[in-house]
């Protein structure tokens, strides 16, 4: 996507979050031109997406050619190659560092820029249990770290680890509260039992506890984890959503899938 095309995206980004509010007594309003879409649980509001194996693929991205980190939205859809695969959305992918750069493992296009950290530590990266989202050729998975380590062998073709997890096995977190008295605007990501994965970003400041039912309860994820908070961002193009103001680390998109087309007789 060239600068031109984003021009009324990044004055729409300019102005803050563009997410649509549900209407009353509903609990989510359809938006057909988005894989996104605005939902209320226990009275708060989120934006849920979702990625289907079979109309989406997920990379992750960090930085250009430059060799330095994009720290939001606009610097990548910047560097982009005309050719790509429409975005069907993205969000920030995990912790990082002050210069952006992952504090946990990372995989881009089938490369490992950042070993698995099975560190303790302070912070949310380190209420341990932390895990991964990775995945190759469709098919998407969570793990706790630890899990990841003992049970994986092959480099997926995209990996970030983040924390903590908020959901394991069904069950959440055993070190979160059920509402406990930390609000911040947060995002995770979960994968549920048909391999779809529900990227959710809340849209008012949330607690870990509720974050984690959400995925559990009404999006039925075995398996889910936080991705950060506070500076969480969603880029939506098909809404005009461009989320700018903090700065980024990590980014997971999502694309549009390309079919084939078939050659006229």
């Amino acid at each position: 996507m060239r600068r031109g095309a984003l021009l009324a995206v990044f004055a729409l980004a300019a102005c803050g979050t563009a997410a649509e509010e549900p209407e009353p007594g509903a609990k989510a309003s359809a938006q057909p031109a988005s894989a996104c879409r605005s939902v209320t649980f226990e009275d708060a509001r989120f934006t849920h997406c979702v990625a289907d194996p079979k109309q989406h693929a997920i990379t992750m991205a960090l930085g250009g050619s430059r060799g330095q980190a994009y720290r939001g939205f606009v610097d990548y859809a910047l560097d982009r190659p005309s050719d790509s695969a429409p975005v069907a959305f993205a969000m920030n992918a995990g912790m990082f560092d002050n210069a952006g750069k992952p504090i946990g493992y990372y995989v881009e296009g089938g490369k490992r820029l950042q070993e698995l950290n099975r560190a303790k530590g302070l912070g949310n990266f380190h209420l341990l249990p932390n895990g991964v989202f990775y995945g190759t050729d469709g098919k998407w998975e969570i793990r706790t770290a630890e899990d990841f380590y003992e049970s994986v062998k092959d480099r997926p073709a995209f990996g970030t680890q983040s924390g903590p997890m908020l959901v394991i096995g069904g069950e959440l977190h055993p070190q979160i509260d059920e509402d406990g008295p930390s609000r911040f605007v947060r995002n995770g990501v979960g994968v549920d039992g048909e391999g779809r994965a529900h990227f959710v970003i809340s849209e008012q400041p949330v607690s870990f506890g509720k974050l984690a039912r959400l995925f559990r309860d009404d999006l039925a994820t075995p398996n889910a984890l936080y991705l950060d908070g506070s500076v969480s961002a969603l880029w939506d193009p098909a809404r005009e959503r461009m989320d700018t103001g903090a700065l980024l680390g990590p980014l997971v998109v999502v694309e549009k899938r390309q079919i084939p087309r078939k050659d006229t007789p």
